[in-house]
């Protein structure tokens, strides 16, 4: 009985706050889609989604950009994370900081350097035309494949990460087994090393499809009204004609098309596979056995074709090739960023001429700027803590269930990674409405917390899996309390790892432009929404120094979570 009211104490905060901040906002709005003016239930509003073609027209666009984006972040990200996995510790370490920068690189600032780059007198135009593969500037913006690209950029690094976690845990001595018996490196990647990944590359096709969904800031800025995603319309129902009956439905068809996605995932990998957790065989059922079937067929094809002896070890300098330049498509639009912001033109201009540091001067003489960039860190920084307090606890508490009440927890706690950013920002704005917590601190941090808790929890139960629970054993026999030994034994050593976590949630809140979009109201702004109304009304160089010096506090921040966990790995 101790144990069992233990538990739900450490439970309490994670199931009051999601019931009162996510559970409960998301139904009651979702709900409002069927309430008429009269509050007698209809089904006006779902009429009108599905007899007027626009609307579907523009959730299967939705649907074909975010497959698109999908199935481009696979492709490329595969060979970064195949790289990391295989690479020793020390030299993994340089690699995964080109890869945790543009992850943690804000969303906006990484749009905002795609239109530079692809504008028509942009630097991709520019070498276009110098290589004469074009007589003249070419019109590569505000179209399908911008928008893929932008987004694919944004994702890629969410994709080799998600990816990474599988692939650290593929025995490398399965290849050189089958390099011993005869097999070329080819037969043993689509015959062994591949299969063996698909959980990997299913969990990061799901959470990149799902994040994908909910875009609206490649589409906004890099696309044409061809492009609009369902994110858009839910923004302009709700902002500009405040059709609140309208919006709800249109969440509901968002939110359903992501818990689609979910359950099929769920029912095919597994949930418990997000966390680093063991999937279901992939060889279960007769897509399984025959997808396994083709990857052998392709590797025994290819093998045949591609010159090469087996190798004992070691990745193959084509796989490595790709892998650098996938890094420079991530790396490049943010380098960009620099000369653009010190050019001296009140206008963005390539090649930046008259160097000059007065946008620089602008921001920071700017009340407004540097108002939003303090906010935004306050907000940061209690949404870290907010997620600490409620995480931490959680995590301890799963570790000590099993079965299905520890799947229950999971589930309930990833849920707002199931559910579109957008559509909780809209269910929390309905809820502030109401209570009068719109354009307050209090409403971004709690929205913020929302977002960031699954990455924060899924972190957490990373950093627990390392914990020998036995010392909590040890300790509880020498009569230690739980909350005793929690506090002088489990939270110090694994206190490395909750910083590291506590920074992801930090960096998470920063960046989140969703929450800032809708709970400010227009009487706050924070940095990401003074950067969004920046770029769609005057698109100036000041974006470019704003940009540029929150690449500069990411970089910090990245390197200082990569020399925690360094540290954390030598203790």
């Amino acid at each position: 009985m101790t144990r069992t009211w233990l538990n739900l104490a450490l439970l309490a905060p994670a199931l009051l706050f999601l019931g009162a901040f996510f559970v409960a906002p998301v139904l009651g709005f979702i709900v409002q889609g069927f309430a008429g003016p009269d509050g007698q239930a209809t089904l006006e509003q779902a009429e009108r989604l599905f007899t007027a073609g626009a609307y579907l027209r523009v959730l299967g666009n939705s649907f074909v950009i975010a497959l698109w984006t999908t199935l481009a972040t696979l492709v490329i990200g595969y060979p970064v994370a195949y790289v990391l996995a295989t690479l020793d510790r020390r030299r993994r370490g340089y690699w995964a900081l080109f890869v945790l920068l543009p992850f943690w690189s804000s969303f906006l600032v990484r749009c905002f350097a795609w239109i530079v780059l692809l504008g028509r007198n942009g630097p991709l135009n520019d070498l276009l035309v110098s290589a004469g593969l074009a007589a003249g500037p070419r019109e590569l913006l505000y179209g399908p494949v911008a928008v893929v690209v932008g987004m694919a950029n944004v994702l890629t690094p969410f994709a080799i990460l998600t990816m990474l976690g599988v692939l650290e845990g593929i025995s490398p001595q399965l290849a050189r087994a089958a390099g011993t018996l005869g097999a070329r490196p080819v037969q043993a990647f689509f015959r062994i090393y591949l299969p063996l990944s698909l959980p990997g590359i299913a969990a990061a096709g799901l959470l990149v499809f799902v994040t994908a969904l909910g875009f609206f800031i490649a589409p906004a800025l890099l696309g044409s009204v061809r492009e609009t995603m369902i994110a858009q319309l839910i923004i302009q129902q709700v902002l500009e004609l405040t059709n609140w009956p309208f919006a709800a439905m249109l969440c509901l068809a968002l939110l359903i098309a992501a818990l689609g996605v979910f359950l099929l995932y769920d029912r095919i990998v597994g949930l418990s596979s997000l966390a680093g957790g063991t999937a279901r065989r992939q060889g279960n059922g007769r897509l399984g056995r025959a997808g396994i079937r083709l990857l052998g067929r392709i590797g025994d094809g290819l093998a045949r074709i591609l010159p090469g002896r087996p190798r004992p070890s070691g990745t193959a300098p084509g796989t490595r090739i790709a892998a650098i330049l996938v890094i420079l498509f991530l790396l490049v639009p943010l380098i960009l960023l620099v000369p653009v912001s010190l050019g001296g033109q009140s206008f963005i201009s390539w090649p930046p001429a008259d160097p000059t540091l007065r946008w620089y001067g602008e921001v920071a003489a700017s009340p407004m700027w540097l108002a939003a960039a303090g906010r935004s860190f306050l907000v940061a920084f209690l949404t870290a803590l907010g997620c600490f307090a409620i995480a931490v606890p959680a995590g301890l508490a799963f570790m000590r269930l099993s079965g299905r009440s520890a799947a229950a927890l999971f589930a309930l706690i990833v849920s707002p990674l199931i559910v579109p950013r957008l559509v909780v920002a809209v269910a929390l704005f309905y809820v502030y409405a109401r209570l009068g917590w719109v354009g307050t601190t209090l409403g971004l941090v709690i929205g913020h917390v929302v977002i960031a808790l699954p990455f924060f929890f899924i972190a957490v139960l990373a950093v627990l899996k390392t914990y020998d629970i036995r010392l909590d054993q040890a300790a509880a026999s020498l009569g230690a309390p739980p909350w005793t030994a929690a506090r002088r034994i489990t939270l110090p050593l694994i206190g490395t790892g909750l910083v590291s976590a506590a920074l992801f949630a930090f960096v998470t809140s920063l960046d989140e432009l969703n929450v800032a979009l809708f709970a400010s109201g227009g009487l706050i702004s924070t940095l990401p929404k003074m950067m969004w109304d920046e770029a769609t009304l005057r698109f100036s160089p000041v974006l470019a120094a704003v940009s540029t010096l929150v690449l500069l506090v990411m970089s910090a921040v990245v390197l200082l979570a990569l020399r925690l966990g360094s540290s954390a790995r030598e203790s």
